[in-house]
């Protein structure tokens, strides 16, 4: 039987376990200031190793912050600061990005700052995740500016991830560029111009950062956001991808986030949960992307749960879990700053029709936007998906994009005809 003895409600809100010799992950009693250091170290991208031609040209810093959870508590994350070796040609002075990175996992293996350090991670049987994000942030790097990486809340240290929080992902990335430009020997001052980056997962964190930025961090001196193949509803996620086999273990990610976050969703899963669903759950909390295991031989969620019901029904019909789903929904606020979006109009992973919305929403409300949707990649679905292939093509557009909001260029908007 699957999972037989896992129907244990604490189960769905347990962490992975910090691996021995990685001290610098366990945090020690935090102060209530955001964006505080709590220790920095020197660190390697293992691209720039000695005896290798510079292909990531900078000096890497590790670092660990404070930021707050997605109840405004204090908690710890780690990030990676990296000062590029290159001058910075553009006007003023050199601008820092807050990159946020794609769908990485849940184990805390899975961590950038662990996979800026060896690139590829692989767990027996068939886990193996890379750091696709190096390209990049690498590209930025040698446009000579400043790039601070946040692992998001529980990557690598001891909470549990909670894959695609609209708020935990936001602080997140605001408290990395809060911790980047207070970092001595930076070069990097309060002052500093700064940019929100993101694709995917990082979409996702860079819009919730540009609608929560005016009111949790408004010191910062934001020109811009990228928004990138944006997750916009976890809900309409879920549902939009059940029945695939290589989502499947995202859903796994979402409900182990949601019931670490909210413990009174916890009793609720366990009792719509079957043990198969509970020991999907189980396993994922120690999984990259993309996983083979569990989820993705079980990609429907209807076999999940002891009702035959998908968790989208599951979801509608618990009022704790409801309102725990539409806390992550984008496009309730609207950001202070330009904001450049990015979306495949028919990306297999990320679905459209609630970007379109989200920039409809922030329009309405006077936000410049410029929607960039790609009509001209197929639906493909797959390892290199839709999705992952619209990466590419947005990754000059929103690059230049960038560079143009840091000059001071006044921002495109095409609100008036969304595509």
């Amino acid at each position: 039987m699957i999972g037989g003895g896992v129907a244990n409600t604490a189960l769905l809100a347990r962490a992975e376990p910090v691996a021995a010799g990685d001290d610098f992950y366990l945090p020690p009693p935090l102060p209530p200031v955001p964006g505080a250091i709590v220790r920095a170290e020197p660190a390697q991208v293992a691209l720039s190793a000695p005896g290798m031609p510079g292909v990531v040209p900078a000096a890497a810093t590790r670092l660990m912050y404070v930021s707050s959870d997605t109840h405004d508590a204090p908690t710890a994350v780690v990030g990676t600061y990296l000062q590029p070796t290159v001058p910075w040609t553009g006007p003023g002075e050199r601008p820092l990005i807050a990159y946020a990175g794609g769908t990485k996992g849940q184990g805390n293996q899975c961590a950038p700052s662990k996979l800026m350090t060896q690139i590829v991670q692989y767990q027996p049987p068939a886990d193996v995740t890379f750091e696709y994000d190096l390209l990049a942030i690498t590209s930025l790097l040698t446009r000579g500016m400043a790039v601070v990486v946040t692992d998001y809340h529980g990557l690598g240290t001891p909470d549990v991830h909670d894959y695609l929080n609209r708020k935990a992902q936001a602080y997140a990335l605001l408290d990395a560029a809060r911790a980047a430009v207070q970092l001595p020997g930076s070069g990097l001052n309060p002052g500093t111009p700064v940019a929100l980056y993101g694709y995917s997962q990082g979409g996702m964190a860079s819009a919730g950062a540009a609608e929560l930025q005016s009111s949790y961090a408004p010191e910062l001196n934001v020109r811009g956001a990228y928004v990138g193949g944006p997750v916009v509803d976890d809900e309409y996620f879920i549902g939009y991808n059940d029945g695939r086999s290589l989502m499947a273990p995202a859903t796994a990610w979402i409900l182990n986030g949601i019931a670490a976050d909210y413990p009174e969703t916890r009793p609720i899963l366990d009792a719509e949960l079957n043990d198969t669903g509970k020991a999907i759950l189980h396993e994922s909390l120690g999984k990259c992307a993309v996983p083979i295991g569990l989820a993705q031989a079980h990609p429907n969620t209807s076999e999940w749960t002891t009702s035959g019901d998908p968790i989208t029904a599951v979801i509608d019909r618990n009022p704790a879990l409801s309102s725990a789903f539409a806390e992550q929904r984008l496009g309730t606020l609207s950001p202070s700053v330009p904001v450049l979006t990015a979306s495949a109009m028919h990306d297999e992973g990320a679905p459209y029709a609630p970007v379109r919305a989200m920039a409809a929403a922030w329009c309405g409300d006077g936000v410049p936007v410029q929607l960039d949707a790609n009509a001209e990649i197929p639906s493909v679905s797959g390892m290199v998906g839709t999705h992952v292939m619209a990466f590419f093509p947005a990754l000059t557009v929103s690059q230049q994009w960038v560079t143009d909001r840091l000059a001071g260029v006044p921002a495109p908007n095409n609100c008036w005809a969304l595509p």
